[in-house]
């Protein structure tokens, strides 16, 4: 069976046990690498003992975030402005530089 390389991001099964996994962190100093289980836990496998599995790369499954009740907008940056597409233009959503009726001496 071939060796099938450890890719950050990328889904793997184990032939063995059935159990599906993304490779979250390869480090190469302590040859190891880590992943994250369909039911949320990590693991770490050594790089030698990954050589000698049996594995396939399989597509992300469609359920994954189900274990960490993630919806499409928690991969959206917090830290950034949300502006939902209300079909205004875009000079609508520019804040003014001072409120009606403060001046910049009350601030």
């Amino acid at each position: 069976m071939p060796i099938i390389k450890a890719q950050v991001g990328y889904w793997y099964k184990d032939l063995q046990t059935g159990a599906q996994f993304e490779v979250v962190a390869v480090d190469d100093n302590a040859q190891t690498i880590e992943a994250q289980m369909l039911d949320g836990s990590l693991c770490e496998y050594e790089q030698e003992s990954w050589s000698e599995m049996a594995l396939a790369a399989v597509e992300e499954p469609e359920d994954w975030r189900d274990v960490f009740e993630l919806s499409d907008e928690d991969g959206l940056d917090p830290d950034q402005p949300f502006h939902p597409d209300t079909g205004e233009s875009p000079l609508d959503r520019i804040e003014p530089d001072t409120t009606v009726g403060l001046e910049d001496d009350y601030l």
